[in-house]
């Protein structure tokens, strides 16, 4: 059954009912809190699912002219940020400590010198 929020316009507190897609409209929804009938939807985020795939063309698009970015550090920095932001998901640590030494203005090859435990030709198992 599908969850939706309401917010009682009695009591201002904030509650979740389960009705059925055939219920909704239909049965009265009443405050978990005070029981008043006086209550009113609140509308909430949604999320889209998207896979890996759509998530990458959708940050390369982002990305038109990627010429040269391998030369600037700080460019490179904005792209796997906004990169790791559309993937959407936790990101390890070293991709942060990455990101950050290139915003830094390291070149790839000083944080390769640097990090050499850092396997930067690891696909993720594929």
């Amino acid at each position: 059954m599908p969850t939706y929020d309401f917010i009682c316009n009695q009591c201002q507190k904030r509650f979740e009912v389960f009705i059925t897609f055939s219920e909704y409209g239909k049965k009265n929804v009443k405050c978990a809190h005070c029981q008043s009938e006086n209550v009113r939807r609140r509308m909430t985020k949604i999320r889209i699912a998207r896979s890996d795939s759509s998530r990458l063309e959708s940050a390369a698009q982002n990305f038109p002219g990627m010429d040269g970015v391998e030369n600037d550090p700080q460019a490179l920095a904005q792209m796997m940020r906004k990169m790791g932001g559309e993937m959407g998901s936790d990101l390890p640590a070293e991709f942060h400590e990455v990101v950050g030494r290139l915003e830094a203005g390291q070149s790839a090859e000083e944080i390769e010198a640097a990090l050499p435990d850092l396997d930067v030709n690891d696909t993720g198992g594929e």
